[in-house]
């Protein structure tokens, strides 16, 4: 093969892995055809399956290229932080080691802008194939930040301690599927100029408490109930008939809005 070949070929397997991740991030895996992603690259299916061949198999290498690194690198800092500081290893801490090395990578030139997606689709894509994926290759990385999890909160049983964790990073997986990095900057700066470190102490501060708060107290199940006896006797109060709804005044509220809203400038 002669210079000018290989490098052609380099060139369409890096494009069929590059519309591949943008198609992944924007519809999913299952949405995703070989159809659609050889169209975005400007390739055919024969590329693909010279390349990789399969569907399968092209989507198996992007998630190696883009986490592979990422958990190695989270792992050592683990190891790192438990060597030098076990003692102060709480529930922060130690999302903090999962949220460090992938903020750092979403800068670098090889993972690029579309990173935080990327992860934040893989984590909430509810593909049977993604989730056998990540099981088989990344179940020692799970296993180890949920008993560094477990000894950050030695009060809570495993059962309800994977439950949290579950939620937690469902949450932040969709979060981050579904905004742009820079969108989401400006939205927890509120407008600031502020550094890496305050920006991730601030998103973890949005997700340590589902980790940390109490979980179906009595005082919050009483509250619940009054909630749930003044909602019988409003909506059994009066029955009006149904009048159009006025789409003009009464749009549903969406995240941006809110934070608009409560943005010092609104």
């Amino acid at each position: 093969m002669s210079p000018t070949q290989r490098t052609s070929h380099s060139d369409t397997r890096k494009r069929l892995l590059e519309a591949t991740e943008w198609l992944f991030i924007e519809s999913g895996y299952e949405a995703m055809s070989l159809r659609h992603i050889t169209a975005r690259a400007g390739a055919n299916l024969a590329a693909v399956n010279y390349h990789f061949g399969s569907k399968e198999a092209l989507v198996q290498e992007l998630l190696s290229l883009r986490l592979d690194r990422l958990n190695r690198e989270r792992l050592q800092l683990l190891s790192a932080c438990e060597q030098q500081r076990p003692e102060e290893l709480d529930a922060a801490v130690v999302l903090a080691m999962l949220f460090v090395p992938a903020f750092r990578l979403s800068h670098g030139d090889t993972s690029g802008p579309a990173f935080m997606r990327l992860l934040g689709r893989v984590y909430s894509d509810p593909s049977p194939f993604i989730r056998g994926y990540l099981q088989e290759h990344y179940r020692s990385i799970s296993g180890r930040f949920f008993e560094a999890f477990a000894r950050a909160l030695p009060a809570l049983p495993r059962s309800e301690l994977g439950l949290r964790l579950h939620f937690a990073l469902k949450a932040l997986s969709g979060m981050l599927a579904g905004e742009d990095m820079q969108q989401l900057t400006a939205s927890i700066s509120k407008g600031e100029t502020i550094n890496d470190a305050e920006l991730l102490a601030r998103l973890i501060s949005l997700i340590s408490p589902i980790l940390t708060a109490p979980f179906g107290s009595p005082e919050q199940i009483r509250v619940i109930e009054q909630v749930l006896q003044l909602d019988d006797s409003t909506a059994n109060a009066s029955i009006e008939p149904a009048s159009e709804p006025d789409h003009g005044r009464h749009d549903t509220p969406t995240a941006q809005h809110w934070i608009r809203e409560g943005s010092p400038a609104s």
